[in-house]
Order: structure tokens, then sequence, then C-alpha cells
């Protein structure tokens, strides 16, 4: 049996970020080969990732990122089981390298097919799952190509935002910034009421007339008064139409054009949270 020696263990330790202990039995069953202790802890790392296929990974890091023409972003969250997890600094570097990897990239298949040191992002995946004992896995993918492109990450890589603007005017990065920021905290379901789906329009009819009857409107006047109802759901609920949250007697787009000229526009945005 080789010997294993301290160096040896800290070197694959590093190299793999599995503890001290499963690094020394790796080494100690490769009979201290060091690209075949690597391979034990991959084969690991698949076992621990199937048995835990089922569990759930709604805890995690959501990164958004920019190119450096900021002309296209990509958000990207790696999930996990625990807050903890979620919280460790080699779990947040990671998510922000498969981050930076995925503006080269059309697909989150594409992704996991790209080298990450040696490996690649899917092997990497299931190697993380074994060390760290908690499914690990790429859950949403993003990316958004405009003129201009700014993000937004909010406290905690819990929320992370995208912003497409029509213009790299001066100051363009700070209010694409701001509308993220406006997007992250209060949630719109679309861009403009053009973004809103027939199902939300058609379930939000129903119930301003529901409400309506309750309040023993004649059935005959439903119709003239969820149109007004309607338009109030697409002026809170509509990202260029929601008053702007650093000051509320403006619509966004009114800031953004009052920021940056009249024609500039929010062309797009795309919004990740976790949970």
């Amino acid at each position: 049996m080789a010997k294993i020696t301290a160096a040896e263990v800290n070197k694959l330790r590093k190299s793999t970020g599995a503890g001290m202990m499963d690094c020394k039995k790796a080494l100690v069953e490769a009979d201290g080969d060091f690209d075949k202790a690597i391979e034990v802890l991959r084969k690991k790392g698949q076992k621990v990732a199937a048995k835990r296929a089922d569990r759930e990974s709604s805890e995690g890091a959501v990164i958004a990122k920019v190119n450096a023409e900021a002309n296209k972003g990509v958000i990207v969250s790696l999930n996990c089981e625990t807050d903890f997890v979620a919280k460790n600094d080699d779990f947040v570097k990671m998510a922000n390298d498969f981050a930076e990897l995925a503006l080269g990239v059309a697909t989150k298949e594409d992704l996991l097919k790209l080298d990450y040191n040696g490996i690649s992002v899917e092997e990497k995946l299931t190697e993380q799952t074994g060390v760290i004992g908690e499914k690990i896995e790429i859950g949403d993918f993003r990316i958004l190509e405009a003129v201009f492109v700014g993000s937004y990450i909010h406290a905690g890589n819990k929320i992370g935002v995208l912003t497409g603007l029509s213009k790299a005017a001066d100051n363009a990065e700070e209010v694409a910034k701001e509308v993220s920021m406006q997007a992250a905290a209060m949630n719109p379901v679309a861009l403009n009421e053009d973004g809103v789906d027939t199902e939300t329009i058609e379930r939000e009819t129903e119930i301003a007339k529901d409400q309506l009857r309750q309040e023993g409107k004649p059935e005959e006047m439903l119709d003239n008064i969820v149109k007004g109802k309607i338009q109030r759901f697409f002026k809170d609920n509509t990202l260029v139409h929601q008053a702007f949250i650093k000051d509320n007697k403006i619509s966004v787009a009114k800031h953004v054009q009052n920021s940056l000229g009249k024609d500039v526009e929010i062309t797009a945005f795309e919004r990740v949270a976790l949970g």
C-alpha cells in the first residue's frame, strides 16, 4: 500500500473541493494514484447524485452577467438543497464561473458540455454533489440580447435580472440597473400589455367580474367596468407601466426617457428568482 502524505491529500482537496477525509480515503483506494483518486471521488458523486435525484433543490445562487460589449446578458441559477451551502464562498464562485461560461453558449445543454477545469460542467455538478452531499444542478438559464443590456443581482444572490435598452446612451448602465432593481422588487408579469398572455387576462377578467357581482353591479355594466380594471392590472403588473419605485409619480418607461432621452425604450427583461 502506498504511503499517503498530507501534501497529496491537500493537493487533491484543492483540486476537487472534497473534504480531507474523503480525499485521503480516495487516495488510499487508488493506491496513491492522483488521477484515479479523482475518478474515485467522481464515482462517489455519481452515486450520491443518483440517490438525491428526487430531492428538492430550491436554494442556491442566481448570477446575472453581461458581456464586455454590454449587448448580451445571461442569468444562471446554480441550485442546491440548503441555504447553508448556497452561502458558501466556493459555491458562489462556481456559480459565477458557470455564468461567465454561459455568455458563450445559447442553451443550458451547451453549457453543461463546456470544459470546466478539465472536466465538463455536467461532470463538475456530479462531482460536487458527491463532495457536498446535496443535489447540485443548473436550475434556470436565461439569455437576453439587446443594443444595451444591464443587470442586477439582489442581495444574497436570490434574484437576478437583466434589462435590455434600445440605445447605449450615457448612463445606460445605471438606468438599466435601476430598471432591473424595479423588476426584482415588483416582479412584473410582462414588459407591457402585449406580453401578458391570454390566460392571465381571462383569469383577471373573471376575478374582476366576480368582485363586481358581489358588489351588486348590474350584469350589463360589467364589461365596461372590467375594461378599466384590466387597464389598472396592466399598469400595476407590467414593467414599463409600473410606478417607478424611486419616484411613484412617473412610470418606469418615463424614468428611462427622462434619464436617457425620449427615443430610448426598455426592449426586454428577464427575471429569475429562487423558490
